[in-house]
């Protein structure tokens, strides 16, 4: 600081006296607004049921196992990438903020039964999947675990897939674009603000779609952040297709 200096009659040891005592009053006006906006933000980061949206994420099966194989796991994930014909699975029904999310709000978290694994396998054909989903996510949904699972069913029911991607039965090129506007023409309420796409280096990854607490179609922007910047993605073909 230049204390005791002046410059054509200005004083800059009386400015810099001023200019601390100001930011001093600054500072304790302000701290108990930043202090109460840390508490509410502390008290609620990862506390089960406090979000304020789902993300219903669409994984393409065929890309998945396309990767899996590439990698040299395709034996790992062959309850998914086995002889069933699989499309649009369920990866995930995720409890989010409307900048940033919750996860692993309950450790450890409360064991899932195995029925009720078993009975999630035809939306999604991953044990291992199903576990990691409870206990990253549905331990942040306020729900138990068969409420939460009974939930990412009555999402999935809700969200009509393109009759022409059911049965994908060759290498399909598509924009993020032309696959959202897919949804979009047979979803009626869902928006081009409610739905995001994302891929890897080449192939479609997944679709994921905003929902409110009640499962109805919900803009977001948050979403919107991690989409696909592809001009084209590569659909894999439905096994058996």
């Amino acid at each position: 600081m230049l204390q005791g200096v002046s410059f054509q009659g200005f004083s800059f040891h009386g400015f810099s006296r001023l200019a601390f005592r100001l930011a001093v009053s600054l500072i304790f006006l302000l701290a108990p607004a930043f202090l109460a906006a840390a508490s509410a933000q502390d008290a609620r980061q990862n506390a089960p049921g406090q979000f304020d949206f789902y993300v219903l994420a669409l994984s393409w099966s065929p890309s998945f196992c396309e990767a899996a194989a590439e990698r040299g796991n395709a034996g790992r994930s062959s309850a998914q990438c086995g002889e069933r014909p699989f499309s649009f699975v369920v990866h995930g029904l995720w409890p989010q903020y409307d900048r940033g999310f919750p996860e692993y709000c309950r450790r450890p978290s409360p064991r899932l039964e195995r029925g009720v694994m078993v009975s999630m396998l035809d939306l999604m054909p991953a044990p291992g999947l199903i576990y990691n989903e409870w206990d990253k996510h549905g331990t942040c949904s306020g729900l138990g675990a068969r409420a939460y699972f009974e939930t990412i069913r009555k999402a999935r029911a809700a969200v009509k897939i393109p009759e022409e991607l059911l049965q994908l039965s060759r290498p399909k090129l598509i924009s993020p674009e032309e696959l959202q506007a897919d949804f979009i023409r047979v979803n009626p309420g869902l928006s081009a603000q409610a739905i995001s796409v994302t891929c890897d280096s080449r192939r479609l990854s997944e679709v994921r779609i905003c929902m409110s607490k009640d499962l109805q179609f919900r803009d977001c922007e948050e979403n919107e952040r991690r989409s696909c910047r592809r001009d084209k993605m590569l659909m894999p073909p439905v096994r058996g297709g």
